[in-house]
């Protein structure tokens, strides 16, 4: 069998006629210009005589004629026993024809130019230079292949030049055209650095790795560009070129790093968009299945701000009332972006998207607001501050009835970020205050969030280290004694009651700990452990005299001098003695006081208890 799992005739037949195959006749498979050409190697002359037309067929062609017949055989083999040593020079030739044939695909032919040629001949030379601009140049060397590298730059040029002519863009020479841009565009993209470091790239530090083959690549591109936007590409043929599959690897280029090429893919992706009316909803779940792969899995790709540009324009086109399908995009998809680290890096873009969304449907506000809230940092200032950019912007185009649902939770946030150590945390959040219709939203419901951010307020007001916070929040104070003296001086005096409950809980709690701390210090002291007890029973067994046996005097004796070294050691314990930290000391106290109480019951001959 060749390569490609497919028998040869002859072989076929000889298999069938129980004879064992020649190893010495072999097909192989040469893909050359997009056809499958299969070469036919025989050694006797025979064959040469039946294939010396056929020295490069088709698959099909030769599955056609099939295998020989007995008679042809033994017609070959009588052949070859006569011809000699012709079957070597044969054998060169074929040779000779496969290396030129594997040297025309590693050197560019150099062709006519499209404007010196006749009309008539243009079609065709547009196709060869097409097929020609399928060799993929070294550019990991930049001394290898010079001389093909400026001959293909010249004729992508030309060819760029050439697609606007009128009558251009056949159907047959489209698929010349996609084969072009798959081979020189479809390419595996070369890890990143940041993913070997695993850190994230950061595009005000990091240099992104710019593509070698960037010369181009460009007029790959830019003739992509006008292949889609050209008016001779009518939709109904081009979707048997640009399908799904095409699509989809356009899309897996969006990882790159070059900021160029993303540029370029942006632009053709939008076109493609607005051409193709049957691949918008693909489109749009590619891009979903992108997103969500960023999201939970990976949280690295070069690509998100680009994509959010490209949805942001197709969020301004959707038809009112919105679908459920976009509904559900925005909840599980653009608000969970903001969960990621680095949401810098696109937050710009994605903030469009959310306001476009609620520009369409202002109902979508509250949702919105409580994905921020849920997803809010708690110590990432940076982050915090384009949260609180962003919220202002909602805001802005939230409804009074989805402002008073949501004001609650919204301004126990906000009061945190004014209470904030920094110092753009908390200026970001009082300049919410300068915009006038949040501060009409205010106005309206002021009785419930004044004495939400009335201590965050007031706190700021004496203890911020920053002089411009404490600037920005008397202003607020300001506002709201004008607007409603007497709201206020009830919030005042609700804070200085808090403060003194507060002070007084903390006072009691601390009370509470030194009263702990003198009973842990009398229980520390009573702390002995086994080996000293029965040390100190050891000692006051002579007090008692000798013998197994005493009387009552001995007993009393005994357990004087037990007091006398527990006298002892409290002195060496001291009133210094740390505080209990674990459940077994309490346990080994309680033990050593049980087993001194019954020390009493035990005689002074018997073995001490534990």
């Amino acid at each position: 069998p060749c390569p490609r799992g497919v028998v040869c005739g002859l072989r076929e037949k000889e298999k069938k006629g129980g004879n064992q195959s020649n190893p010495a006749r072999c097909c192989v498979a040469v893909g050359h210009g997009g056809i499958a050409l299969l070469l036919v190697f025989h050694h006797t002359q025979a064959a040469l005589a039946t294939h010396r037309e056929t020295r490069v067929t088709t698959m099909k062609g030769l599955f056609k004629k099939g295998g020989k017949s007995k008679d042809g055989r033994e017609k070959e083999k009588e052949g070859n026993d006569s011809s000699g040593g012709s079957g070597k020079n044969v054998m060169s030739r074929r040779s000779a024809s496969i290396s030129r044939l594997q040297a025309s695909q590693n050197t560019l032919e150099t062709l006519p130019a499209l404007r010196d040629a006749p009309v008539s001949e243009r079609q065709n030379l547009f196709v060869k230079k097409l097929r020609m601009s399928q060799h993929l140049c070294d550019f990991s060397n930049a001394t290898a292949e010079l001389r093909e590298k400026e001959l293909k730059r010249q004729t992508l040029q030309e060819l760029l030049e050439y697609i606007n002519t009128k009558n251009t863009l056949t159907e047959t020479v489209m698929a010349e055209v996609i084969d072009m841009i798959c081979a020189n565009v479809f390419r595996p993209l070369p890890p990143t650095p940041s993913s070997k470091d695993n850190t994230v790239f950061d595009p005000e530090e990091d240099e992104p790795v710019l593509e070698a083959s960037w010369p181009h690549l460009q007029i790959v591109y830019e003739f992509l560009l006008r292949f889609v936007n050209s008016n001779e590409v009518e939709p109904k043929v081009a979707k048997k070129y640009i399908d799904p599959q095409f699509v989809t690897k356009l899309l897996e280029l969006f990882d790159s790093e070059d900021p160029r090429e993303r540029d370029y893919l942006k632009t053709i992706l939008h076109r493609i968009y607005g051409k193709f009316m049957t691949l918008r909803a693909f489109i749009r779940k590619a891009i979903n299945n992108i997103f969500f792969r960023f999201i939970y899995e990976t949280e690295r790709h070069n690509g998100v701000a680009e994509l959010l540009e490209i949805l942001g324009s197709i969020i301004n086109g959707f038809a009112l009332p919105l679908k459920e399908e976009h509904k559900t995009f925005l909840t599980r998809c653009l608000v969970p972006l903001h969960k990621v680290k680095c949401v810098q890096l696109y937050h710009q873009q994605l903030s469009y998207c959310v306001t476009q969304f609620i520009e369409k449907d202002p109902s979508l506000a509250e949702t919105v607001v409580k994905g921020l809230l849920r997803f809010w940092p708690i110590t990432n200032s940076p982050k915090e501050v384009l949260f609180l950019n962003e919220l202002e912007e909602i805001l802005e185009l939230m409804q009074p009835e989805d402002f008073v649902r949501s004001q609650t939770q919204l301004f126990k946030r906000v009061a945190r970020a004014i209470n904030s150590p920094h110092f753009q945390v908390a200026e970001r959040a009082l300049l919410l205050w300068n915009n006038e219709y949040i501060v009409n939203n205010i106005v309206q419901n002021r009785r419930i969030i004044l004495p939400i951010v009335f201590a965050a307020l007031y706190q700021n007001s004496r203890n911020h280290w920053n002089s411009t916070i404490s600037g920005l929040t008397y202003n607020v104070l300001k506002l709201f004694m004008e607007l409603d003296s007497q709201l206020f001086d009830e919030c005042s005096n609700n804070y200085k009651q808090d403060a003194e409950r507060q002070r007084q809980k903390d006072l009691n709690r601390q009370k509470t700990w030194e009263r702990l701390e003198v009973v842990a210090r009398k229980r520390s002291s009573m702390i002995l452990d086994t080996d000293f007890l029965d040390g100190m029973r050891a000692s006051a067994k002579p007090v008692g005299g000798a013998g197994g046996s005493g009387d009552d005097g001995g007993e009393d004796a005994d357990m004087d001098a037990v007091k006398r070294l527990m006298k002892q050691n409290l002195q060496l314990v001291g009133d210094d003695q740390s505080l209990l930290r674990r459940k077994s000391d309490l346990f080994k106290a309680s033990t050593v006081q049980d087993a001194v109480g019954r020390g009493k019951k035990e005689k002074p001959g018997s073995k001490p208890t534990k």
